[in-house]
């Protein structure tokens, strides 16, 4: 199954497009995205019931700057940096014991398919896997972590370098969290849309030139043992997000470090569950 936002408005993926689900359940289910995470198994049965497309339906859907974020207000966005072997070493970090945690505030979600004004002149890109939790999850078990989870995303964990590294001490949640700092999309797609839901390509490109390229297989830690580690401390709520971390290939660890500019096109992607683009203004 596949869900997405179409401004504002809740919407089921079909093979012939999408469905508006207030109109389609006749009320049972509002306009409102998030409404519907607290009441996901209902959820997904009624979607089951009325269309809910199956395979890779998102590539019929164009590139409509109206779809928002499907996802637009959760009560907590948890992030994980250095969760790629690859990344850790261009950042020269010591491989972590545990996942390293901060959050980005809900105020910085967007859509896929936006204009995003540059705050300052060291924006970087961090294209990541984003897991939607359909459960609450309280000390959750790896052998349930899958079934707790409503679907993924493709999100950008876009980052102004000088405020997230300004001494004495590292603002990682400010500067990952300024307007549209964001991005998730351009649909919701549930576990059992994917072969493999622990092996997903992942890439990033500036302007056509790929600068991120990897599986998601090659995270330190998986999607389960995040939810374990994340849930032995705080409560996982229906609709919250979890951004799983970058791949290497950022623009801060090149030589000479690259940033976004006015002007440049970002597309990130993940397999089977789309495309995003973006482009950037001062």
């Amino acid at each position: 199954m596949r869900i997405t936002s179409l401004a504002g408005r809740l919407q089921l993926v079909t093979g012939s497009g999408m469905v508006d689900v207030e109109s389609e359940s006749e009320g049972r289910f509002g306009p409102d995205p998030q409404s519907v995470f607290p009441r996901w198994s209902e959820f997904r049965s009624w979607a089951g019931e009325h269309g809910a497309a199956s395979g890779d339906a998102t590539a019929s859907l164009p590139e409509n700057p109206d779809l928002a974020a499907p996802v637009p207000r959760p009560a907590q966005v948890f992030a994980v940096g250095l969760n790629y072997q690859a990344h850790v070493s261009e950042a020269g970090r010591d491989r972590p014991d545990a996942p390293v945690t901060f959050t980005k505030f809900p105020s910085c979600l967007t859509g896929p398919y936006t204009t995003i004004a540059l705050p300052g002149e060291r924006v970087d890109w961090e294209v990541e896997l984003v897991v939607v939790m359909g459960e609450t999850v309280r000390n959750g078990r790896l052998e349930d972590a899958w079934g707790q989870v409503a679907g993924l995303m493709v999100g950008q964990d876009l980052s102004e370098r000088e405020v997230q590294l300004r001494p004495p001490t590292p603002q990682f949640s400010l500067g990952k969290s300024f307007p549209q700092f964001g991005p998730t999309g351009p649909v919701l797609v549930t576990p059992d849309e994917f072969s493999d839901p622990d092996d997903l390509a992942i890439s990033c490109a500036v302007n056509g030139e790929e600068v991120q390229s990897a599986k998601t297989s090659q995270m330190i830690f998986s999607v389960p043992e995040v939810i374990v580690a994340l849930s032995a401390i705080v409560t996982l709520l229906p609709g919250d997000l979890i951004f799983t971390g970058t791949p290497s290939g950022v623009g801060n660890a090149r030589k000479p470090p690259k940033y976004l500019t006015p002007g440049d096109e970002l597309t990130s992607y993940i397999e089977n569950i789309g495309t995003m683009r973006h482009t950037f203004t001062r």
